[in-house]
């Protein structure tokens, strides 16, 4: 036994970690790199009361976290999507819930366009409609305006629609703080654009005309 798996134990965790070698070697060999702070982050998401909001609450949360968890709910959604070697049903039970609350603590703080993806194709294969809303919201509220082009430019459909959607209802001060941005300032403009037929916006409406002249 390695000196991480004794340190694993003496975790105050709910779920102790022969359980996670039991969802395969690879969930065990994610949940061993994670960064304790990481792990524990984890463990109180499963110990709060459902819906509660306190495992997100009170804790240093940061782009690294944002990586492990993104990972560990990968490996865990791999695990139990696979026939080969099904897992018997309380042990798929858990592992369901352990994914479920991964990606939960991930919808409540991530910022990453990456992860963002993530979630709403795992939101959409589960036909879990109610998480593609809130994922939806969060953008417009948490998400850095160069994040949500990124994910207008994704290949997702799902993901690349919201954003688009997000940016057209976004403030014109920041669309035209982007326009120079070399990167961003085309999904800026078509987003103007999309304010000015969608919903009518005159200022929207005079940014495009100066653009437009510009090029001629």
């Amino acid at each position: 036994m390695t000196e991480r798996k004794v340190d694993l134990k003496n975790l105050p965790s709910p779920l102790p970690i022969d359980d996670f070698s039991g969802f395969g070697a690879r969930i065990a060999t994610v949940w061993s790199e994670l960064r304790p702070s990481t792990r524990g982050l984890v463990e109180r998401a499963l110990r709060a009361p459902a819906h509660s909001g306190q495992a997100t609450r009170n804790f240093q949360y940061d782009a690294r976290a944002d990586i492990e968890l993104s990972r560990f709910l990968a490996a865990l959604d791999e695990r139990a999507a696979e026939k080969s070697e099904a897992l018997d049903a309380e042990t798929g039970g858990r592992l369901k819930s352990i994914a479920e609350t991964c990606a939960t603590v991930l919808q409540e703080k991530t910022e990453s366009a990456e992860v963002f993806a993530q979630l709403v194709r795992r939101a959409s294969n589960h036909r879990d409609y109610k998480r593609i809303d809130r994922l939806a919201d969060a953008l417009n509220t948490r998400f850095p305006p160069s994040e949500i082009c990124e994910l207008a430019r994704s290949g997702d459909t799902i993901a690349r629609e919201l954003a688009n959607e997000a940016l057209a209802r976004c403030p014109i001060s920041v669309l035209t703080g982007l326009l120079a941005d070399p990167v961003d300032a085309d999904t800026a403009r078509a987003a103007l654009r999309r304010q000015v037929v969608e919903y009518g916006s005159e200022e929207a409406r005079q940014i495009v005309t100066a653009l437009d002249a510009e090029e001629f």
